[in-house]
């Protein structure tokens, strides 16, 4: 091999050089652990992050923000875990609780958040996104001004962002640095039929911050056919194209698994049903 040869081999980096996603458990599963606990048991199963819950009956309260959100992620950093993400229930820059909380977390150097939810309506859909979107903007000002970055998630249901595009309508013209997707391809199934799916992942990727990991299949029950949650793998989603259309846009933020199925489970349970889940995410990442 000549010097020159030499160089440019060295000058492709390797597979494993390769950026990848941040793997993390989303701690509303756990609930009841205390800080160390919970950095101990996301260690344990393999995660190199945690979602935290910073809301009304979370693991920091949003009340507390200032004292307790840096506590918790010391304990989860001494634990060997990044937080890259916290998970919020704000709809609005003037709710008491969201410039500590905000500036808490990127003074602690999270870098994304997830705000709350709004609801559809008896108002014109139309109008139900205006209203929506002058909440969004205020909390697009709030993140750009303290650096962190908003991503909004697509919750299936009567929610204001069901779709994708009525997201995309809101931020549109927003700072794309402060404000994405916090894509969710289970969701986006319920709400996407055969195909529509596959398209909003197309219009999230170019603004996509973070992603949440959850499975799904439909049941048929006395009210009609219904979504029912269930293990990655077992269900609707279509996670090999879902990941190669990550990897294809080289995806490496946040991505967190939920547990919805887990109803009644104790830790044990719990924790033998994250391994399971993990296993399967592992064969694609």
């Amino acid at each position: 091999m000549t010097r020159r040869t030499f160089l440019a081999a060295a000058a492709v980096p390797l597979r494993g050089d390769t950026k990848r996603p941040t793997l993390c458990m989303f701690s509303k599963h756990f609930a009841e652990l205390n800080y160390a606990e919970l950095g101990k048991t996301c260690k344990d199963l393999g995660f190199a992050g945690v979602d935290l819950t910073v809301r009304p009956k979370g693991h920091v309260p949003p009340e507390r923000v200032a004292e307790d959100l840096p506590r918790a992620v010391d304990a989860l950093r001494k634990a060997g875990l990044e937080v890259p993400m916290i998970t919020t229930d704000l709809t609005s820059a003037s709710n008491p609780a969201a410039v500590p909380t905000l500036k808490t977390a990127a003074g602690l150097g999270i870098p994304f958040f997830k705000p709350g939810y709004w609801r559809y309506t008896n108002v014109d859909p139309l109008t139900r996104i205006k209203e929506v979107g002058a909440d969004i903007r205020g909390l697009a000002a709030l993140a750009a001004e303290h650096k962190i970055t908003m991503g909004l998630h697509n919750h299936s249901g009567t929610y204001v962002g069901e779709a994708v595009w009525d997201t995309w309508e809101m931020i549109r013209d927003l700072d794309p640095r402060w404000t994405g997707f916090y894509y969710d391809p289970a969701h986006a199934a319920i709400e996407g039929g055969l195909g529509g799916h596959e398209i909003t992942q197309r219009i999230v990727t170019p603004r996509l911050k973070m992603v949440s990991l959850k499975d799904f299949v439909w049941k048929k029950e006395a009210k009609g056919w219904n979504p029912v949650w269930c293990p990655m793998g077992e269900g609707t989603v279509n996670w090999k194209q879902v990941f190669a259309d990550f990897v294809r846009a080289g995806y490496a933020g946040p991505m967190s698994l939920h547990l919805e199925y887990d109803g009644g489970m104790d830790v044990p349970t719990r924790v033998a049903a994250v391994r399971k889940d993990l296993a399967y995410i592992h064969n694609y990442l």
